[in-house]
């Protein structure tokens, strides 16, 4: 890693990066799903439901959610009859799943808290491994991708579901303006916290674009990489296998 990372427009190290993301995730917990639908109209919904179809989540598999911690794709994916291990950094995010799993009659699912970046599960352990919305919140991505790669069984497969920057032209203005001015006031009068949406956004702003990302998950072993935008790339869902 260098000696700085990104928190948002800024650069810090790479500890006060996970220490200052884990006190955003803190924060939003209760209200991050609430605001999800506000920030995306709902279409985040939309987007889950495309990934998991992608997943193809089957019985007898065991898949790892990462970053999972609200529970929002588990609990799609856990009607296919697979093993689903949510893991989160996030304690409070966590908590909020295992209560929405409780309020769903859910009760099949593993909850685990775990770093992405040196998770505790030995190698060749899942069938798959999913993460949605959380990769960019990662200070060291290389690693998290290596260990991604690390856990699964050969014939495994990466699934990644992340904002990216949209290609179309125009669009991608109106999303900007939307996102840097609109987003943290809704955060404030939804959440009471402003400042965590507004590195939520810049943190969409400092990933990675989609080819690069694409060439990181080869980079870290994985094979037949791919990467389906939608939005024109507003959003994307990468992938790969490990053999």
């Amino acid at each position: 890693m260098t000696d700085t990372v990104s928190f948002g427009y800024e650069d810090v190290s790479p500890e006060e990066k996970t220490r200052r993301v884990g006190g955003v995730f803190a924060s939003v917990a209760s209200k991050y799903d609430v605001m999800n639908d506000a920030m995306s109209g709902g279409l985040h919904r939309v987007w889950k439901d495309v990934f998991v179809r992608r997943v193809k989540p089957r019985a007898g598999e065991a898949i790892l959610d990462m970053a999972g911690g609200t529970g929002d794709i588990a609990f799609r994916m856990e009607k296919s009859g697979a093993a689903i291990t949510v893991a989160d950094i996030n304690p409070a995010m966590l908590e909020v799943g295992i209560e929405r799993a409780a309020k769903r009659g859910i009760d099949g699912l593993v909850w685990s808290e775990a770093n992405a970046e040196t998770l505790q599960w030995p190698d060749r352990f899942f069938d798959a491994y999913t993460i949605a919305f959380g990769i960019r919140n990662v200070t060291d991505i290389p690693k998290a991708l290596r260990e991604a790669h690390r856990v699964l069984k050969r014939g495994g497969r990466f699934f990644c579901l992340e904002f990216s920057t949209t290609l179309w032209p125009g669009f991608g203005d109106v999303y900007d303006a939307y996102s840097h001015h609109v987003v943290p006031k809704v955060g404030q009068a939804i959440a009471g916290d402003a400042e965590s949406y507004r590195y939520l956004i810049e943190s969409i702003r400092r990933f990675p674009s989609m080819e690069r990302f694409k060439e990181m998950i080869g980079e870290a072993g994985f094979v037949q990489t791919k990467v389906e935008p939608m939005l024109g790339g507003l959003v994307a869902i990468h992938s790969g296998w490990k053999i």
